[in-house]
């Protein structure tokens, strides 16, 4: 895993889940010289001064600051060593509405990241992507797949000695910012479930897991990789189950921009994909470094031509008991708390 201590990070969109799991993830391993979290939303600074405050972690930094805008990114990369752009409009509904608005922050704030960044002279940078920008279906898949090419082709314009741009690309997170996880929570009050297809899986990962993605491919990287982690998939009648085991489920039907399963290593790029124990990686088209020593180095196996890493067709699956456990067991004690008849109640 690669030594951040006294090192000057920046994190874009820094207050969102993976931000705040990364800084406590970061402040409890190394000692970086600045840990600088940027982003728009001052409130959301505010309440995160509250946990990570200056005062007790004299590397914290908040910029308010928006990757929309190049001026101020060239500020906040003033001697940053390593940049984490977390930074994205993710909700798939909201970008199918306000279609230029993910537009302008993924796609053109990725531009202005990796300009700013190779200005700066950065060190290393890792995009966060997801698997809806593998083979997308709606807008914000779409924005997602136009900024992971940015990030990869990146490493062309800095050239070689220049910053590294890599990409980290992993499925949906556990508690995230519109995760499923807390509407079916609010759901099960009425003791009915709304699922969109039985049929339907995905993978999962934790928050905890993803920072620690984002550290190991820190260290790995050479440049134009996009790194894709081996993570179990799960069903969603599973996760309803897990979560409300005693709730009716009703099929409402796939949203607009859904998929039934997902993709993480498309079939048309697995001639250039390396598999490993735990991890893929899809490696760049244009290079200035071996892929044959990068294979040689580091092991791994080439995969087969037109071999798919979907979640349908996972080897690792979660039942309703593991999903119990990542989500956290005081949920599940939530649950118990108001099914299981009280003393008085059951003496009646």
């Amino acid at each position: 895993m690669v030594n951040l201590d006294g090192k000057d990070v920046l994190v874009t969109g820094g207050t969102g889940s993976f931000g705040k799991k990364f800084t406590e993830t970061v402040l409890d391993r190394f000692e970086p010289s600045r840990l600088i979290i940027l982003s728009r939303d001052e409130l959301k600074q505010a309440k995160m001064k509250q946990r990570f405050s200056p005062q007790e972690h004299s590397c914290m930094r908040y910029f308010i600051g928006d990757v929309r805008e190049k001026d101020r990114l060239y500020r906040a990369l003033t001697d940053v060593d390593i940049v984490i752009h977390a930074a994205a409009l993710k909700r798939v509904p909201a970008a199918e509405y306000n279609p230029i608005e993910p537009i302008k922050t993924n796609v053109m704030g990725g531009s202005n990241v990796i300009e700013a960044a190779i200005d700066q002279d950065v060190d290393r940078v890792i995009a966060l992507s997801t698997d809806k920008g593998a083979n997308p279906v709606n807008l914000y898949g779409a924005t997602k797949l136009c900024s992971d090419k940015l990030f990869v082709a990146g490493n062309n314009y800095s050239g070689k000695g220049g910053t590294r741009f890599s990409v980290v690309r992993y499925g949906n997170v556990v508690g995230s910012r519109g995760s499923v996880i807390p509407f079916f929570l609010e759901k099960r009050e009425t003791g009915t479930l709304p699922i969109t297809d039985p049929r339907m899986t995905r993978f999962w990962i934790t928050l905890e897991q993803a920072a620690d993605f984002v550290l190991d491919n820190l260290d790995r990287m050479e440049g134009g990789e996009v790194f894709v982690p081996k993570i179990p998939s799960m069903k969603i009648t599973d996760l309803a189950d897990a979560i409300a085991p005693r709730c009716d489920h009703e099929v409402v039907g796939i949203r607009p921009g859904e998929k039934l399963h997902e993709v993480m290593v498309p079939k048309n790029v697995a001639r250039n994909t390396l598999e490993f124990e735990d991890y893929f990686a899809i490696l760049p088209a244009f290079q200035d470094w071996d892929s044959d020593s990068y294979h040689e180095e580091n092991g791994g196996t080439w995969c087969e031509d037109r071999f798919k890493y979907s979640s349908d067709t996972n080897d690792r699956w979660l039942g309703a008991e593991e999903i119990r456990e990542m989500i956290g067991p005081e949920q599940v004690a939530i649950e118990e708390r108001k099914e299981r008849p009280s003393a008085k109640a059951s003496s009646k």
